[in-house]
C-alpha cells in the first residue's frame, strides 16, 4: 500500500520483497475491513478512511474482490444482549454503522443463519476483500506503471547512507526515502536500527479454510467473545458479561474468539486464537478447531463443509495502544512502519497514506 500510494503520487517505486511473494500475515488472515470493533478516536478514523481507500481502491482493481458485505454478530442471552446494546448507545455507532436486529431482521440479511440467537449486532461499514490474492492483485496493477519496479528474493541487510539501503544481493538503492515495512520480522536489521526496546510484539493464531457452503454467506460474521477482544465493546456490559458468563475453557486458554468471512469461491474462512508467550508452538493443535466448528454449526443450524485447510501465521503489534501502527525515522531517509497487529488488512491504505502524507510525498 505504500507502494500504491507513493506510485499514484507519481513517484518511482522500487518495492524489495524478501520472498518470492508475500507470505504472510496479509495473506494469512480474513480478508475482513473491520470498522465495528475499533477503538474510537484515531483508529476509528483511520479504519473508516481506510474503508473509503479500500472501495476506491478495489474499484479499479476488481482481483481485489472488494465486497461491502457488513457484518453480523449473534448475540445469547440477556449478558451478551446488553453489551450489542451499550454499542448501539455509542455516540460514534452512525459511523460504524451499528444497528440492532431482530433474529428475523438478521436472517432476512443473511439466510445461512438458521441456529437460535436472542439479537445480532449488524455494523454496515465492515466489508471484505480476498487476502490470498490481494496482494497479487494489487503488484498486477502496480507493474502497468513504468514507474514501479518489483524486486522479489531479495532481503534489506544494511542502510549505507542518506535513504540508501544495500540487499543481499550486493545491489545497493538509492532514493529520496525508504519505508521498512518489516510485517512480523522484527530481528536483524530492525533491531539494529530501532534498538532492543521496539514497542512492537508478535503474535501468532491459528485458522482455517471449508470447501464451499453451497449458499451465500451475506455478511461476514462473529461471536459475542469478539466483544471481549475488541476496544469498541468496552462497557460496564461487557465487565458484567465476562463475570457473569466467562468463556468456555478452550476459548479462554487460546484467546478465541470466532470470525468468519465467506470466499469468492464459497468456502468460508474461520478462526481464531490468540498466543502471546515467546517461544510459538510450531504445530496447530485441534481443540480450537472443534470449539470454532461447534460455535459455526450453532449458527448455521448445519454442518460445516469439510475443513480444506488449516494453517498458523504471525502478526505484529504494537504494545502502545494509543498508537495505530508503530512509524518511526530509524535513520536519515529512513522510516520503520510495523506493528497494525490486527488491524493490518483493515487499516493498511489508511497507515500508507498518513506515512505519504507526512514524509511530504
Amino acid at each position: 500500500m505504500h507502494a500504491w500510494q507513493a506510485v499514484q503520487r507519481g513517484h518511482q517505486v522500487v518495492q524489495i520483497e524478501r520472498e518470492a511473494e508475500a507470505r504472510g500475515a496479509s495473506l494469512r488472515n480474513f480478508g475482513q475491513i473491520w470498522v465495528s470493533g475499533r477503538a474510537g478516536g484515531e483508529e476509528l478514523e483511520t479504519a473508516l478512511r481506510a474503508r473509503e481507500l479500500w472501495e476506491e481502491i478495489g474499484g479499479r482493481v476488481p482481483g481485489l474482490g472488494f465486497r461491502a458485505n457488513g457484518s453480523l454478530t449473534p448475540v445469547r442471552g440477556d449478558l451478551e444482549l446488553a453489551v450489542a446494546e451499550a454499542a448501539v448507545a455509542r455516540p460514534d455507532a452512525a459511523a460504524r454503522g451499528y444497528k440492532l436486529l431482530t433474529p428475523g431482521e438478521a436472517r432476512a440479511l443473511n439466510p445461512a443463519l438458521r441456529g437460535e440467537f436472542t439479537a445480532a449486532l449488524h455494523c454496515e461499514r465492515d466489508a471484505a476483500v480476498e487476502p490470498r490474492t490481494a496482494q497479487l492483485a494489487l503488484r498486477e496493477e502496480l507493474l502497468k506503471s513504468p514507474n514501479y519496479t518489483f524486486l522479489p528474493g531479495r532481503e534489506v541487510r544494511e542502510v549505507v547512507g542518506a535513504a540508501s539501503v544495500r540487499d543481499d544481493h550486493g545491489e545497493v538503492h538509492h532514493a529520496d526515502a525508504v519505508v521498512l515495512c518489516t510485517g512480523a520480522w522484527l530481528g536483524g536489521l530492525v533491531r539494529e536500527l530501532a534498538g532492543p526496546d521496539l514497542p512492537v510484539r508478535r503474535v501468532r493464531l491459528q485458522m482455517m479454510q471449508t470447501d464451499p457452503l453451497g449458499e451465500k454467506l451475506t455478511t461476514s460474521v462473529a461471536d459475542a467473545d469478539s466483544f471481549r477482544y475488541y476496544p469498541a465493546y468496552a462497557s460496564p456490559a461487557l465487565d458484567a458479561l465476562n463475570a457473569g458468563r466467562p468463556q468456555p475453557a478452550t476459548a479462554a486458554e487460546y484467546k478465541m474468539q470466532l470470525l468468519m468471512v465467506q470466499r469468492a469461491d464459497g468456502g468460508l474462512t474461520i478462526g481464531d486464537t490468540h498466543e502471546y508467550e515467546h517461544p510459538f508452538a510450531f504445530d496447530t493443535v485441534e481443540d480450537p478447531y472443534d470449539h470454532l466448528t461447534e460455535v459455526v454449526e450453532s449458527f448455521l443450524g448445519r454442518p460445516l463443509p469439510k475443513i480444506r485447510r488449516r494453517w498458523a501465521g504471525v502478526y505484529a503489534q504494537c504494545t502502545d495502544k494509543s498508537r495505530v501502527v508503530h512509524r518511526q525515522q530509524v535513520s536519515d531517509g529512513v522510516w520503520l512502519v510495523t506493528g497494525p497487529g490486527g488491524r493490518g488488512m483493515t487499516c493498511s491504505p489508511a497507515i500508507a497514506e498518513t506515512t505519504a502524507n507526512e514524509l511530504g510525498w
